[in-house]
Parts: C-alpha cells; sequence; structure tokens
C-alpha cells in the first residue's frame, strides 16, 4: 500500500463495538489509520477510544498494565528492549487497558486517532470533521466506515485495492444493489426503505449510482477538496447522497463494488423518521433545482460545486487545508 489512508469512523455509544470492529480493520488491512469522530458519548465510547489512540500511538507492540496501589496521578514506563512498556496509568480502568493492549497487538503500523466534539452533532457533520482532519494530516484516500460491524473489513480491503488500482477512480462505494451485493438479517421494512430512497434519489438527481445511500466508500483526497465540504449541512443519511451527487458535479468518477451488509450485533441503530424525512426534503429540492437547471441553463453547475471550483482555480486551495481543520476544531473539546 503507497497511499496514506484513514478510515474515518462517527460514534455515538458504540463502545461495545471498538474491539472487534477495530481488530477487523486493522488485521485485514494493515498500515491504515484510523479516526473516531465521537459525538459525547454517555457510554464511554470516548474515553475507551482515548486509551486505544494513546497506546497504538506510544510505540510499537506496547503493552499498558495497571500497578496495584498507583495513585490516580501516577503514569510510569519501561523500555523492554526495543518496546516501551507502560507499566501503570491509573486513571483508567483495567478492563480498558486490556482491551487496548489486545488491539495494538493487531495494529502493526497503524494508529488510531480521536476527535471528541462537544454533543450529538450528527453523522454529516461528523464525516465532515473527518474528513477535513484527514485532509490537514496529508492522507491520500479517505473511507467512510460504520463502528458497528456493518461494514466488513475485508470488503475494506476489497475497495482499498480497487481503487489504488486505477487512477481513473474517484470515489469506490460499496454497494448493496449491485450484483454479488446483499444485506443479511434485515428486516423487510427497512430493507424496502433502503431501496426505495435510492431510487427515488436516483430519479430527482439524474444519477446512475445504484446505492445512493451506502456508507461504506473510499475517496481520494484529491475529490474531496473538489466538493466545498465547508457547504454541507446534512444531518443524517441524506449526507450520503449529497455527497455522491457532488462527486459526480465536480467530474469525479465513481465505482461501485459489490459488498454484504449485515444488521449490527451489538448496540442500537440511530435510524429514526427524522433522518427519512430530512433526506427526503433535502432530495426533493435538489431535484427540483436540477429540473429548473435544465430547462433555464442545462450547463449550469451547482452553487456548492462552482464555489470550490473558484478556490481551486484562483490558488485559494494551498490554504484549504488549514482553513478546515480550524473549522473542524471549533467543534472539538
Amino acid at each position: 500500500m503507497t497511499d496514506r489512508v484513514c478510515v474515518v469512523m462517527p460514534t455515538y455509544n458504540e463502545r461495545d463495538n471498538l474491539e472487534p470492529t477495530l481488530t477487523g480493520v486493522f488485521v485485514q488491512n494493515p498500515g491504515v489509520d484510523v479516526l473516531i469522530v465521537d459525538d459525547a458519548s454517555p457510554d464511554g465510547t470516548g474515553t475507551l477510544a482515548d486509551v486505544i489512540s494513546k497506546a497504538t500511538n506510544m510505540a510499537p507492540q506496547l503493552s499498558v498494565r495497571v500497578k496495584p496501589g498507583a495513585q490516580p496521578s501516577d503514569v510510569g514506563f519501561e523500555r523492554d528492549g526495543k518496546n516501551a512498556k507502560v507499566l501503570y496509568d491509573a486513571r483508567v480502568s483495567t478492563p480498558d487497558l486490556k482491551i487496548a493492549n489486545r488491539i495494538n497487538g493487531c495494529t502493526m503500523d497503524s494508529r488510531v486517532f480521536v476527535l471528541h466534539r462537544k454533543g450529538k452533532l450528527g453523522l454529516g457533520s461528523a464525516y465532515v470533521d473527518g474528513f477535513t482532519w484527514a485532509l490537514g494530516h496529508g492522507y491520500t484516500l479517505i473511507c467512510e466506515m460504520d463502528m458497528d460491524g456493518s461494514h466488513r473489513p475485508d470488503d475494506l480491503k476489497r475497495m482499498l485495492d480497487r481503487i489504488e488500482g486505477d487512477a481513473n477512480i474517484d470515489l469506490v462505494l460499496g454497494s448493496r444493489r449491485v450484483p454479488g451485493g446483499t444485506t443479511e438479517n434485515w428486516p423487510w421494512y427497512r430493507d424496502l426503505i433502503s431501496r426505495m430512497g435510492s431510487q427515488y434519489a436516483r430519479l430527482m438527481l439524474g444519477l446512475k449510482v445504484r446505492d445512493m445511500t451506502s456508507g461504506f466508500r473510499v475517496y481520494r483526497a484529491g475529490i474531496l477538496r473538489k466538493v466545498n465540504l465547508r457547504s454541507i449541512e446534512d444531518n443524517g443519511y441524506v449526507f450520503q447522497i449529497d455527497m455522491t451527487r457532488r462527486v459526480i458535479a465536480a467530474g469525479g468518477t465513481v465505482v461501485e463494488m459489490p459488498i454484504v451488509f449485515p444488521e449490527r450485533a451489538r448496540g442500537e441503530s440511530k435510524m429514526d423518521g427524522s433522518i427519512v424525512r430530512e433526506a427526503m426534503d433535502k432530495v426533493t429540492r435538489w431535484g427540483f433545482a436540477r429540473m429548473h437547471r435544465q430547462l433555464h441553463d442545462p450547463n449550469e453547475i451547482p452553487r456548492e460545486i462552482t464555489d470550490s471550483k473558484r478556490q481551486i482555480e484562483d490558488g485559494s486551495d494551498e490554504m484549504l487545508d488549514d482553513e478546515l481543520v480550524d473549522e473542524a476544531e471549533a467543534n472539538i473539546d
């Protein structure tokens, strides 16, 4: 793998999924980094993520353990050959330290980073903040992936292989709706809503992508710089539809690859009626705006794309990453 890869994973109450999901990602995809964007999860997701991040960033094959009788402020280190070991850290729980050790044993050269946001600010803004951070830190491939286990790490490997093997691809989208793609153990009504949502978005927006709402993706950094991330205001899963139309409007090439999408094994889905309503409302407005442009000026490009192109043409994109990072950090404690 020659590209620098960052997998952005938003979390809200996903503590129980951190270990199995991260372990799978690192075992199947050596060398990728993970950015966890946590929305102040009350179940301790962010706290555990910090411990994991500390372990993966400190030294290769780090061993972290508790020292009996250590004071809350005590943190000790010992070097054993080439490997640094934390002897004790009384600021975190023994279970968290054990989880961090197990994950760190699978990381190879991978690292975990964490962005802490001030509250439950929504999926779309979590990805925007995550993309912003990754762009600012020089990653060349930036991925979307769920922490709940619904996205399989071996599918991520296939998607990364595909985009790295073809420089003309800007977005690889893990699709449930192309031959070979499927869902597992979904309630019939959820599958129906997903299919109808994608069909409606395709019709209104005039796009050929079959799985418009898929949240399993690999982007090239270059295309993310063209879609004007700062103008995105989507909170829920309509963010995926918005990103698809923006990539295509910016001249990007999208490839769908079949994936298997199982129902989550642990935790609760974040899907609710407000997310569906937001998607219907925005897709309808975007669709009518597209029809209006076709009638009056077929060559007109949507404003969110032209604003980004203007930045690139006048040279202001040189500062784009720094500006985006500053904006993302405004949402972080």
